[in-house]
C-alpha cells in the first residue's frame, strides 16, 4: 500500500513537472527511435530516425511532453555529417547517427534523444531495476548516478523540482 502511494506521488510530480514546463513555454526535444542500416527484400536501406514524442531532459530523466518518463539514452543533434575521414570505427557510427538526423524530419541543428528506454512507474517496474528510478522504503528515489549506486540516490520530487526550475530559470550565462 505504501509503494502504491509512492507511485502516485511520483505520477503526480512528473505530470506536474510537465505542465509547468509545458506553461513556461520550455523548449523541448524531439525523441525518436534509431533504426541503423540495414537490407530489407536485398536493397540496402540506410539509417533513419523514427520520431516518438518530445520532450525535457531532466538530467538522468527524460520527461516526455505526455506524461512518460524515461531513461536518458543517447543524444545526437541534426546537423551535417560531414564526410568520412577513416576514422575510429565509433567515430564513423556516430557520423552516421548525425547523418541520420540531418536527414530528417527534425529541423536543422535541433536535438534528437534515442536510445531512451521507457521507466515502467509500477512497484515492480522500479524494484530491484538497475535503471536511473528505484523504489525503496515506500520512497520513488532518483540515482542521479549509475556508478555511484543506491546510496547516493535522492528523493525524485526534490529532484524533479530543481531540473524543472533550472529549465524555468537558468542561471545566469547558462543560455
Amino acid at each position: 500500500m505504501e509503494d502504491e502511494a509512492a507511485i502516485e506521488r511520483a505520477r503526480a510530480v512528473l505530470a506536474d513537472a510537465a505542465a509547468r514546463l509545458s506553461a513556461a513555454a520550455v523548449g523541448h526535444e524531439a525523441i525518436a527511435s534509431f533504426d541503423p542500416a540495414s537490407r530489407r527484400f536485398g536493397i540496402p536501406r540506410g539509417a533513419r530516425f523514427r520520431p516518438i514524442g518530445r520532450g525535457w531532459r531532466l538530467g538522468v530523466l527524460l520527461l516526455g511532453d505526455d506524461g512518460t518518463v524515461r531513461a536518458t539514452g543517447s543524444v545526437t543533434r541534426a546537423v551535417p555529417p560531414g564526410h568520412p575521414g577513416h576514422m575510429a570505427v565509433s567515430a564513423e557510427e556516430r557520423r552516421e547517427v548525425r547523418a541520420a538526423a540531418f536527414r530528417g524530419p527534425f529541423p536543422p541543428g535541433s536535438t534528437v534523444n534515442f536510445d531512451a528506454p521507457v521507466l515502467e512507474l509500477t512497484p515492480e517496474g522500479l524494484r530491484g531495476g538497475a535503471g536511473p528510478l528505484l523504489l525503496k522504503d515506500g520512497r520513488v528515489l532518483v540515482r542521479w548516478s549509475l556508478s555511484a549506486g543506491d546510496d547516493a540516490a535522492r528523493d525524485l520530487e526534490p529532484y524533479v523540482a530543481e531540473r524543472v526550475s533550472l529549465l524555468i530559470d537558468p542561471p545566469q550565462g547558462a543560455t
